[in-house]
């Protein structure tokens, strides 16, 4: 059995690093007696070493205890976390320092997650892997789901976990269609294009480079899906409320329901796919995947034939309405939408009781209490 000698070196390098990084913090703490920051500086540095082991609770209770008892920190953690993945050229460390991130989003309380939120609209959270990529450009296709995971979780920062334990978006000012009912709108003209933009996200993480014994990746993933989930549940009920409300629409708001549906149709074929390859490469038992129903283009496009014909066509009097007319709303009446815009009947096997989940590394495990 042969001696991975260059993974041997890679990790005592790694460990060498680790401990010079973290001594000049710790020198900086002595020198600057009173400031506390550079003990949060510490605590992310031993949070994302080298080595291929999941991030330890101890330190991500030492850094929300850090941060909890050092008002205005936020942001500086927030620039300690960037300057790690910005300055590491090891693709384990980039990818801790994500999870690390991603841990973050779920394991503060709602004060913490909005100061996080804050840090990056502000700049001192940055997620972009375009430095790190610089550097390890001659191995591209290695990092691919690196980049990814770091491109989705640019987007899930603008999502929150409610009181319920579920995610939802992020809402500022928007578009109003003030002669509709309010939570229809809600749902169909902001919160659905937020859960498309998340969906597509999760799209581009593929797991097709995420091997067996990559653990980070492998929980990374993991983590990701189980979100997708519970986005995918939000995305159907927008659908949903779109379908049954489409023909009391404008013919605006017609023409851009009509392109959300076009988008949701190549969004669950491709979804489909991703669970379906997801089943076989990602080993994590605890995932409960939906069963992803397909929409089919011919109903969006059936839709917007009758949109277009309504918008064309003057409501006639009953007296004198054209045979060709009759057809034509024949046809409208025919369409099989309904109440479900799916190709057969909505199923789904998510718990509507999650509330936090575990990181799963094999048969390592975190503690519930902070994730």
């Amino acid at each position: 059995m042969g001696v991975d000698i260059q993974g041997k070196l890679r990790l005592a390098l790694g460990s060498f690093k680790d401990h010079a990084s973290i001594g000049k913090a710790m020198i900086y703490n002595h020198v600057h007696e009173g400031k506390g920051f550079s003990d949060i500086e510490i605590a992310v540095l031993r949070a994302t070493g080298h080595d291929n082991g999941p991030i330890e609770d101890k330190y991500m209770h030492e850094i929300l205890f850090l941060v909890s008892n050092s008002p205005g920190s936020i942001p500086f953690l927030a620039e300690r976390i960037s300057r790690r993945l910005c300055k590491t050229r090891d693709r384990l460390v980039a990818l801790k320092t994500l999870s690390l991130i991603h841990r973050l989003l779920r394991g503060g309380n709602r004060y913490f997650e909005q100061e996080l939120r804050s840090a990056h609209v502000s700049g001192h959270l940055q997620m972009s892997t375009s430095c790190f990529l610089r550097k390890n450009s001659s191995d591209f296709s290695s990092f691919s789901f690196l980049h990814s995971y770091a491109a989705y979780l640019e987007e899930r920062v603008g999502w929150a976990i409610n009181q319920a334990g579920k995610l939802e978006p992020v809402m500022f000012n928007g578009m109003e269609f003030r002669c509709y009912q309010e939570k229809s709108v809600d749902m169909v003209f902001r919160r659905l294009p937020k859960c498309q933009a998340f969906i597509d996200r999760v799209l581009e993480c593929s797991p097709r480079h995420i091997l067996p014994a990559d653990n980070l990746a492998q929980a990374a993933m993991g983590n990701t899906l189980k979100e997708s989930f519970q986005v995918y549940l939000m995305f159907c009920e927008g659908i949903e409320i779109l379908v049954n409300m489409f023909f009391e629409l404008t013919t605006a708001a017609r023409s851009l329901a009509c392109e959300i549906l076009k988008r949701a149709s190549r969004q669950s074929i491709e979804l489909h796919d991703l669970y379906e390859n997801c089943k076989r490469i990602i080993e994590n038992k605890n995932l409960e995947y939906p069963n992803v129903q397909i929409i089919t283009m011919d109903h969006v496009l059936a839709l917007e034939q009758c949109s277009s014909f309504m918008s064309k066509t003057p409501s006639p009097s009953p007296s004198i309405m054209s045979k060709e007319s009759e057809k034509e709303e024949d046809k409208i009446t025919d369409i099989s939408f309904s109440s479900n815009p799916f190709s057969c009947s909505l199923e789904t096997k998510i718990s509507k009781v999650w509330v936090v989940f575990e990181e799963d590394y094999g048969d390592l495990k975190a503690p519930m209490d902070i994730v």
